[in-house]
């Protein structure tokens, strides 16, 4: 074999073994997935996913209360008594293009052989079970997808982990070879709760120079991890550096510096994404930061009285952007801002639905909850499913595709300088221009 021939035939083979498993074998199937992943996203270039508006959409969500087993009955809306369906019937419409549905087939191609964690609170756990629901819509029905599959069978998740209390839990895709967790953790950072003759006060000391186990000791098992979290910032807290108090949340004590919630969170977020960041042992991972989600009580907070009884959309110009939900969101885009020019091999992007979610006060499950426990309060803060939390899925997705395109772009630079490198005498078999062509490192440049 010549030496331009070997140049070519080890980036043709680097390209594919970049953009899809090892597991997929059916060369005519990927040439279609290509296909498929990219020229949705022809019109969807410069355009700002995030900023838009809610549209009428009268089309049934692609799953229903009956049709997801796995819906928890406090977000079970329907099940709980909801006697409106009104709010089911919009989508989000971005302004410069259109935002597709959810395709759970696209997905598992994009995540055959990865593992995808979400780490975050109660709403993170929020968002994937309304991705499981989307996964389980999926029929295969007249379509090969690089492996045999009986027509209209679905891809069923196995239940490989679960700890004690049902926070941290983990689902294996056998056919996709895909692994989805969700890892629970308060604030990303080490947190202790403080106690009171044994009791727990819901005070807790934050240590921003170590990072919360529960999460920390999975990243280099993980390909794609969503981060999330802002919640339990809303309340008091201490923060540490090195053992020493540095500030406080709401404490009012004059001898310690007194912080914001946006400042803390602040520098949660930067010490966490610096940690990814410098992780040797992780693979090139993709972190998507999700922007906070904001809770919506009116007419008193949680433990007072408020409610959220709203029964459609918000328009743009009813939303405060001066809020602090906003200022928070604004935080975190700045800060993976910030990582990305100083990147390690690791990628970093924002999943931004806090604008979106500012306008859907009506798609909470209010009294609709099955408050058992907790007779009088009103969920304001997690979400309805179905309902507008899909759409966050929608937006993931979306992101993912737009990396499948700049990985296959980056494939297409390299190749092309390789060619051209040849033509001029450069190229030794080995190298072009500079650019290795070890897989490892294409993987890097491309991801």
């Amino acid at each position: 074999m010549n030496r331009f021939s070997y140049t070519v035939g080890l980036i043709f083979i680097f390209s594919f073994f970049i953009l899809y498993s090892p597991k997929t074998s059916n060369l005519s199937n990927n040439v279609d997935l290509h296909q498929q992943l990219l020229i949705p996203l022809q019109k969807e270039e410069g355009c700002d996913l995030f900023s838009g508006h809610w549209v009428q959409d009268l089309r049934d969500s692609q799953y229903t209360n009956v049709s997801c087993s796995s819906i928890p009955e406090s977000k079970n809306c329907f099940m709980q008594g909801r006697p409106d369906s009104g709010f089911l019937q919009w989508r989000w419409k971005p302004d410069g293009c259109e935002l597709p549905r959810f395709d759970p087939i696209t997905f598992f191609e994009i995540v055959r052989g990865k593992t995808m964690a979400f780490i975050g609170d109660s709403v993170a756990r929020n968002h994937v079970e309304s991705l499981l629901c989307l996964l389980s819509s999926s029929t295969r029905e007249n379509r090969w997808i690089a492996y045999p599959i009986e027509s209209g069978t679905e891809e069923m998740p196995m239940g490989i982990y679960k700890d004690t209390e049902d926070r941290t839990r983990t689902w294996y895709f056998p056919h996709s070879n895909f692994t989805l967790m969700v890892i629970w953790t308060r604030f990303l950072v080490l947190d202790e709760e403080r106690l009171i003759n044994g009791s727990a006060t819901g005070v807790f000391d934050l240590h921003l120079d170590k990072m919360d186990k529960n999460w920390a000791n999975k990243l280099p098992e993980i390909d794609y991890a969503v981060l999330s979290g802002a919640h339990w910032f809303f309340r008091k807290n201490y923060l540490y550096e090195k053992g020493k108090k540095i500030g406080c949340i709401f404490c009012g004590e004059p001898s310690i510096k007194s912080l914001d919630i946006d400042s803390a969170l602040q520098m949660v977020i930067k010490v966490v994404l610096n940690y990814i960041n410098s992780c040797k042992k992780c693979r090139n991972i993709l972190t998507v930061l999700r922007t906070f989600s904001p809770a919506h009580f009116a007419n008193g907070a949680w433990d007072t009285g408020g409610s959220c009884n709203g029964t459609h959309p918000l328009g743009e110009k009813e939303i405060d952007l001066a809020s602090l939900d906003w200022k928070i969101r604004s935080i975190q885009v700045e800060e993976i801002k910030s990582v990305r020019p100083v990147a390690r091999g690791k990628k970093f992007e924002v999943l931004d639905v806090t604008k979106a979610m500012m306008m859907r006060p009506d798609g909470h499950p209010n009294s609709y909850w099955g408050n058992k426990w907790m007779k009088g309060y009103n969920d304001c803060v997690h979400w309805c499913m179905p309902g507008p939390i899909d759409a966050w899925n929608d937006f993931l997705i979306a992101l993912l595709r737009r990396r499948i395109k700049i990985w296959t772009e980056a494939s297409r630079i390299i190749s092309t300088r390789t060619l051209r490198d040849h033509q001029s005498g450069i190229v030794d078999g080995r190298k072009a221009q500079g650019v290795s062509l070890n897989p490892e490192k294409i993987r890097s440049l491309c991801s």
